[in-house]
């Protein structure tokens, strides 16, 4: 048998949506406000079918360069051979999110200027880099009370 090569081929699962989530679109998703130079995901909705982006773009981060008024477009890094090519994606706002993969790294930004803050005011010097996390500490296990297990009888009675 052939195999259908379509647009949304192989998009099964990619598209379809997630348990307990099918149905109407909740109104903040269109309530977000999306700017030029935020970082969002792209996340295919299969509720909407206009301004859905080509399957590889799914799952994939970019930053927007343009918005309209029901769309934005949003460059994302595309790996072809051995290099990366910009691409330039004009998507809905239904299949798009704000990215949170920046989150951790201004938190970490806010803390470390904080700690800087206080370490200065104390004249004394801090340290601010992330460091990994080292092996466990060696202890030894005590044998003293050793306790055999039987395997208890079988009974039928109540």
């Amino acid at each position: 048998m052939g195999h259908a090569a379509g647009l949304r081929a192989g998009t099964r699962y990619a598209f379809s949506r997630n348990f307990r989530q099918k149905g109407m679109i909740p109104l903040g998703t269109y309530m977000k406000t999306y700017r030029v130079g935020d970082i969002v995901d792209i996340k295919a909705n299969g509720a909407v079918q206009k301004g859905m982006p080509y399957k590889v773009y799914h799952g994939k981060t970019g930053v927007i360069y343009n918005v309209t008024k029901s769309a934005v477009g949003v460059i994302i890094y595309k790996k072809v051979g051995n290099r990366y090519l910009e691409k330039r994606v004009n998507v809905r706002v239904e299949h798009i999110a704000h990215s949170r993969s920046r989150e951790e790294f201004l938190t970490r930004v806010k803390t470390n200027a904080q700690r800087r803050r206080e370490a200065k005011e104390k004249g004394e010097s801090v340290q601010l880099k992330r460091q990994p996390v080292g092996p466990r500490k060696a202890h030894t296990v005590d044998l003293t009370e050793v306790e055999s297990l039987a395997p208890q009888p079988y009974d039928t009675h109540i």
